[in-house]
């Protein structure tokens, strides 16, 4: 399992107050902490300030960097503040989140991922919307997927985001969700799925359970990556516990070791 740890947010309170204070220990903190508990990617989000976007987006890249280095997840549906971003990157190959079917976006963000050769989340959604069902959200990956190797991106750079949507607007989403994501991992071999975990559980108590049981869900369907927060060990270890019981982790090893290392919460 990919994890890509969201706690570099400016929507979290502390972290707006952080950035705009421009506390590179209060943040590179955060980082650090998000790595050693497991974090493959850290992604780094200031679109609370949008007239400051660019220049803040840039300063978190460099203030990350000092004292990580796993690539990072570059979040913002702004050219101009993803270029900084990019400009300044030097973790190895960054992940741009994201880009969707609609077409203004689209052409805006596919030419700065094959410019700066990033990978990408891509949403299913486009010009006419959220789809509502599985199957109309794998159309719209499946017309990713192909405008986007045709271009020259490599099919193992695309992460297809099923759109989770919260259970409270609707009990049906956590099955949709579900069906796109076994759908895309079947219908296109070599791509990942990534999703942010707790949008399925957002305005609904006791967030963490469904947060829990979605994700054991999600990686039997074959979700191979996720935006959560590391630092939340049960979460973590729901992911070596789903990850061991689905087959995706020879000989236990990941399991064993996340145990050893005293990373599992029981």
């Amino acid at each position: 399992m990919i994890i890509i740890g969201e706690k570099i947010n400016t929507s979290i309170k502390s972290v707006q107050s952080a950035v705009e204070a421009m506390d590179a220990k209060a943040v590179q903190d955060i980082a650090t902490k998000q790595v050693e508990a497991g974090a493959d990617y850290i992604d780094v989000n200031c679109g609370t300030f949008p007239f400051k976007e660019p220049e803040l987006l840039e300063w978190l890249v460099n203030t990350v960097q000092e004292v990580v280095d796993v690539p990072l997840c570059i979040d913002s549906p702004n050219p101009k503040a993803l270029v900084f971003a990019l400009k300044a990157n030097k973790n190895g190959k960054p992940l741009i989140n994201s880009i969707t079917g609609e077409r203004e976006r689209y052409n805006s963000i596919l030419p700065l991922v094959l410019e700066y050769d990033t990978s990408i989340i891509a949403l299913c959604m486009d010009d006419d919307g959220m789809p509502e069902t599985a199957d109309d959200r794998v159309k719209i990956a499946d017309r990713l997927v192909e405008s986007m190797t045709k271009e020259g991106v490599k099919l193992e750079d695309i992460y297809l985001d099923p759109m989770v949507r919260p259970l409270g607007t609707g009990s049906h989403y956590g099955v949709v969700a579900i069906q796109t994501i076994k759908k895309i991992m079947e219908e296109f071999p070599g791509v990942h799925t990534t999703c942010g975990l707790s949008n399925i559980s957002f305005g609904l108590p006791a967030r963490k359970l469904i947060n829990q049981a979605f994700l054991i869900s999600a990686i039997g369907a074959g979700l191979d990556s996720a935006i959560l927060d590391p630092l939340d060990k049960k979460i973590m270890s729901f992911v070596y516990a789903a990850e061991l019981l689905h087959g995706k982790d020879d000989f236990c090893l990941n399991y064993l070791t996340a145990f050893r290392e005293g990373k599992l919460e029981v």
